[in-house]
């Protein structure tokens, strides 16, 4: 049977194809063995080409030539490299299974004499040729031992290390260049940024003259708000209070107040609890220079005091007559609240001749009420007509801290006999004093609180006014009237508030004049001890009474 039977035969089929060699494996032309292409086919098994022939290379006629790894007998000698044995029953015989299967000629001695490496073979499902480790010894025979790598491998991280510098080197000199660009161009820059629409702001002055003096007064000599303003504000002044010296050389100020200038030779007219009576003062002009200020006179009772500064050409306030304000009449406060210099505020005036006591001695004052603002900082300070007259004279002594809204100012006219006695006297003349502090029995209120401060009920119909203490240096001291007892009648009239022992007194008698009263001691079980006593009235200079 010729070949070409044979392999048409072949239990693959007919379609079968001769397994794939790769054209650097196969042998050329002039490298024939015995006029032969050497064609390699795997047996029906799938089994690899047998092994080349040695150098004795056995010829037989009836097929294939027997290799050098067997011996004479048939039997099995070790295999050369990785060769895939046949199965174990053909190791005898495979000369006579490649020639008949195949029917192909082994090597001859006229051919190639020498060993030569396997070929690989390739079939449909190899993708790698397998069991030529031999040849690929043989081939790469030189990276065995890693020579080539070793040698490749110092110049390739040199470049490596050489280009990366190069690269930071770049990349540095890219970001110097950068940020001071960005630096040398950035208002530039900042302009292309920002709102490419420029924004236009329209803005108006006023008509011309419209700040002018003449059109803050009309005909009639009414000044409009900013008119007054304008008049009244250079009038006004700040007053600052130091407790002692020693704060007074450290600026660490008791409080601050306002002021109106009475005159152009520095007397200036403010509440009294804005000033202490042993303390040190200093005022604020309105074109801010500082004076030290001198108290003339104090009077406790009306909330009224002056003080004097060494200054000249001071521009005074003109004050007005508080009987001629009216309900709704527009009226403005300048003062200086929260040490808020020149601080104006307007309002109305929402009532007149209203008898405010203040709380700080309880005596009662004629007051304009306004709902202008008037706020701590605000005492002392002016509440001014539209005309730039001064009607009253603000104080938060006399603020409801009940209400908001309501402010009241000590009107100009019951405040001038004031001002005159302080700067005439120093004090108010013919007031005289007690030497007494008391608390009246005004309110169900105010006898349960001096109940508090005895310990017991006081009998159910029981009426006086309760001494809380006495001056040593008074005539009443020298009686038998004691802290805790009560005055209950002055002259045969009967008082139980402050208001009816200062008005019976006043009524009748003056200072230097010798008072009769009864008086009662009530001791916890109730029991009453009646007594009577005659003291002097003193005068009082102190305006602390």
């Amino acid at each position: 049977m010729d070949e070409n039977n044979n392999y048409n035969n072949s239990p693959y089929g007919s379609n079968y194809q001769q397994p794939y060699v790769p054209k650097h494996e196969k042998p050329s032309e002039e490298r024939s063995f015995g006029g032969m292409q050497g064609i390699n086919e795997p047996d029906r098994f799938g089994s690899p080409t047998p092994p080349p022939p040695t150098q004795n290379n056995y010829s037989q006629n009836s097929g294939y030539g027997q290799p050098s790894g067997y011996d004479q007998s048939g039997g099995y000698a070790q295999p050369r490299s990785n060769y895939s044995r046949p199965s174990q029953n053909n190791y005898g015989q495979y000369n006579n299974n490649s020639q008949n299967s195949f029917g192909q000629q082994g090597y001859n001695n006229s051919g190639y004499n020498q060993q030569q490496p396997k070929r690989p073979v390739y079939d449909r499902f190899m993708y790698e040729p397998i069991g030529f480790e031999e040849l690929d010894r043989r081939q790469n025979n030189t990276d065995d031992f890693g020579l080539s790598e070793k040698k490749s491998r110092p110049t390739s991280e040199k470049t490596i290390a050489a280009l990366f510098l190069i690269l930071v080197i770049i990349a540095g000199g890219i970001s110097i260049f950068g940020i001071i660009h960005d630096i040398v161009k950035s208002d530039e820059i900042v302009d292309k940024i920002g709102n490419p629409q420029q924004v236009v702001l329209y803005k108006e002055s006023k008509p011309k003259g419209a700040n002018d003096e003449e059109n803050f007064k009309d005909e009639n000599g009414k000044y409009t708000p900013e008119g007054v303003a304008s008049l009244v504000k250079p009038s006004i002044v700040k007053i600052y209070t130091y407790a002692d010296y020693s704060s007074y050389i450290a600026k660490k100020t008791e409080g601050t107040g306002s002021g109106i200038v009475l005159n152009e030779d520095g007397y200036i007219v403010t509440n009294a609890h804005v000033l202490k009576a042993d303390g040190y003062h200093k005022v604020e002009t309105n074109d801010g220079d500082f004076y030290d200020a001198k108290v003339i006179g104090r009077d406790a009772k009306t909330d009224i005091a002056v003080v004097k500064i060494n200054a000249k050409g001071l521009t005074p306030a003109t004050l007005g007559d508080s009987d001629e304000a009216m309900v709704g009449e527009q009226v403005i406060a300048i003062g200086n609240p929260a040490n808020l210099s020149n601080t104006v505020t307007d309002g109305i005036v929402s009532a007149v001749n209203r008898k405010i006591r203040s709380d700080s001695t309880g005596f009662e004052m004629n007051c304009i009420q306004t709902n202008a603002d008037i706020s701590p900082g605000n005492s002392g300070g002016a509440l001014v007509n539209m005309y730039g007259q001064v009607i009253g004279i603000t104080s938060s002594k006399y603020v409801s801290a009940e209400f908001e809204g309501l402010g009241f100012a000590i009107t100009i006219n019951e405040a001038s006999p004031v001002i005159e006695e302080l700067i005439k006297n120093g004090f108010v003349a013919g007031r005289f004093r007690i030497g007494i502090r008391l608390r009246g029995m005004d309110t169900e209120a105010q006898r349960k609180a001096i109940e508090e401060v005895l310990g017991y009920e006081l009998p159910k119909d029981f009426k006086g006014v309760y001494i809380d203490s006495i001056d040593k240096d008074s005539d009443i001291s020298n009686t038998e009237l004691k802290p805790g007892d009560f005055i209950i009648e002055i002259n045969g009239k009967t008082v139980s508030t402050y208001d009816e022992l200062y008005d019976t007194i006043s009524s009748q008698y003056e200072a230097g004049d010798t008072v009769p009263a009864a008086c009662a001691h009530v001791d916890k079980d109730g029991n009453i001890d009646y007594y009577t006593i005659e003291f002097k009235l003193m005068e009082d200079t102190s305006g602390n009474y």
